[in-house]
This record gives C-alpha cells, structure tokens and sequence, in this order.
C-alpha cells in the first residue's frame, strides 16, 4: 500500500500521515462498546415481568411462579448447566379471533392492559438440591416447582482396632515381649507348686 501512494506522487510524510489516521479509525473501532442483542434485551424485560416467590422447607425447595393465561403444553422446565433451573413460556395473542372482531362493524380495541409476550426466570439451586428429584405443576396460572434436598452425609463412624493379648508375631527369645499369663480358677503357677512340693517333705 505505501508503494501505491508513493507511486500516486504522494511524498513519505504525506504517507505518514495517512497511516496515522488509518491507526487512530482502528483503536475507534476497537473501543466502541457492543450493544447487547436484542435476545438478551427481550430475556431481561421477561425475567423482570416474571414474578416469583422461593419458600424452603425442610426437605424440598418451592418455587412458585405466575403465569397466566398458558397451558401446560406450553410452559418449559429444564436445567442448563448442571444447576440452573429456567423456567420459560410465551403468551401470544390470538390472532384469529382479532381479525374475526375487525371484520364485525363497530368493533375496536378501546384499551390494551393485557400482557402477552415472553416469560422467564431462571434460579441457582442450593448445593443440597437433589437435581433428579425435580416436579412441575400448573393450576389456575400458578405454576409450582419442587425441588427435593439431598439426605444430609452419613457421619463416618471411628474404626476400632481390635487390641489383642500376646507374643508379637516373629518375635522369639528375650527380645520379644512376654505374653501375658491369664490364669483361670483352679490352676496353679510356679509358686503354688514350689509351696506344695515343700509341704510334701515336711509331712515325710
């Protein structure tokens, strides 16, 4: 390219300058910020217009959302990313029957408070939430879901070591140490027959 301007007469300061300005577009462009996308934007405004209530009970987790006006087949439960719960749902006008209301003379919309358009709400579950332990139900625009707590650990119970009375294994002679004389009633020990053979000569 510095060829081409030079060969359209152009001197090197004059190319100098054109390459600055060619710099300074580019750091422009880089730093521009990125608008977010319009999904992200139409995600933002449904999760805000989602309300919902989070109840914990001893054993389970409760979520209770509002969303009126859906049918069952039309609400999505599932988990992204191992524990993140989402809830979804589109309300949409019926539009048949607006154009069935248009063709009768006289007929207008005179106000529009109804809402209709995405829902959405998305949850972090505990670290005790049980994710294949997970139910949904639906009744009049309430929907409910359940989400069972995994059993506390077990605490590991202490290993005992069975203590045992006698010679260690290998050991012989002196160095070992001496097993331990257990002595039932009616035995004797070298004491007692030592005493009982002195007793034996007297009486001779």
């Amino acid at each position: 390219m510095e060829m081409a301007l030079k060969d359209m007469g152009l001197d090197s300061s004059m190319v100098a300058a054109i390459y600055d300005m060619l710099d300074v577009m580019d750091d422009t462009s880089e730093s521009k910020p990125q608008h977010p996308s319009r999904a992200y934007i139409r995600d933002t405004k449904a999760m805000k217009a989602t309300p919902a209530d989070i109840i914990e009970y001893p054993k389970a987790y409760h979520f209770v959302l509002d969303m009126p006006g859906l049918k069952s087949d039309q609400i999505r439960v599932h988990l992204e990313d191992g524990n993140l719960l989402v809830v979804s749902g589109e309300r949409r006008r019926e539009k048949e029957k607006e154009k069935e209301k248009e063709k009768e003379d006289g007929v207008k919309y005179i106000r529009m408070e109804r809402r209709f358009g995405k829902m959405l709400k998305k949850f972090i579950l505990p670290e005790n939430a049980n994710k294949e332990k997970i139910c949904a139900t639906y009744q009049d625009g309430v929907l409910s879901v359940v989400v069972e707590k995994s059993p506390p650990p077990e605490p590991k119970k202490p290993k005992v070591i069975e203590v045992k009375i006698g010679q260690h294994e290998g050991g012989g002679g002196g160095g070992g140490e001496a097993s331990q004389e257990v002595r039932t009633e009616g035995s004797q020990g070298p004491a007692d027959t030592e005493k009982d053979g002195q007793e034996a000569t007297k009486t001779q």
